[in-house]
């Protein structure tokens, strides 16, 4: 989940959608991580490299979250099936920058540069929108999608939407939520602790933003309207009281312009 009006419903679909995501993954992992096919992660597995070389654990392997991201992901389709847009313009377009994001996601000197963990991950694309007022998005483990279709004016352009759109990938590409759940293991945290907090850490939402924006350049489209995004949406959103990955928008102004790609 990326951005919504503090004010908005608590019955809101993105809120139910991610809530029931969350406790399904935490009550796997209490269960010993009963995911059909899939077997706890030995000792020790999950420690190395994380993007631009960072240390990170991981609670989860490879097919768990992607058997996970799936069970959820189908539930969700299914239970919000009367929002579920299946054509038009719409659904269209963002298809059309869901698949250029993709396939930069599969360019392996880019992988290699970022220090993504790939290896043995087989990611199963899919893209999918919700007819829903929220300026939302999100992206599920294993690499299923969701955009509201509130989001779609503010992102006026393909490059201003495959903003949003990288940035919710690289939450997956960066194995962000399983990430999470092992540090909320290593500290001692309950599992309602991860419910009721925030979906991803300042560092994880600074590197989304930070991967986000070279998945966007490589897919070919202009970094700069990361910018201008980030513009139009304080101007819709001006007045409200919103919460934008833990920042402000002039936070990810700033951040947008640092983290892009030198000619």
């Amino acid at each position: 989940m990326i951005w919504a009006p503090s004010n908005h419903p608590s019955s809101s679909p993105c809120r139910q959608i991610l809530g029931r995501w969350l406790l399904l993954l935490c009550l796997s992992l209490s269960s010993g991580l009963a995911v059909a096919g899939c077997n706890p992660p030995p000792t020790g597995q999950g420690r190395g490299a994380g993007p631009g070389g960072r240390a990170q654990e991981l609670a989860l392997t490879p097919e768990q979250e992607i058997a996970l991201g799936e069970r959820a992901y189908r539930e969700i389709l299914d239970k919000y099936r009367s929002k579920v847009v299946s054509s038009g313009s719409d659904v269209d377009r963002v298809r059309r920058v869901g698949k250029k994001i993709e396939r930069a996601a599969e360019i392996e000197p880019l992988q290699r540069e970022i220090n993504l963990r790939m290896r043995g991950v087989k990611f199963q694309w899919e893209f999918n929108v919700l007819h829903d007022r929220q300026i939302n998005a999100f992206c599920l483990p294993g690499g299923k999608v969701v955009v509201f279709t509130g989001l779609l004016p503010v992102a006026a352009t393909d490059a201003q939407l495959a903003t949003v759109i990288a940035h919710e990938v690289a939450h997956a590409l960066a194995h962000h939520t399983s990430e999470r759940l092992a540090r909320q293991k290593s500290e001692g945290g309950g599992f309602l602790d991860l419910l009721v907090g925030k979906a991803h850490d300042r560092e994880q939402e600074s590197e989304a933003d930070h991967v986000g924006i070279f998945l966007m350049t490589f897919a070919g489209y202009d970094p700069e309207q990361a910018v201008i995004f980030w513009e139009r949406m304080r101007t819709a959103t001006q007045g409200q009281r919103i919460q934008i990955h833990n920042f402000n928008i002039y936070n990810r102004l700033w951040l947008s312009a640092c983290c892009m790609p030198k000619s």
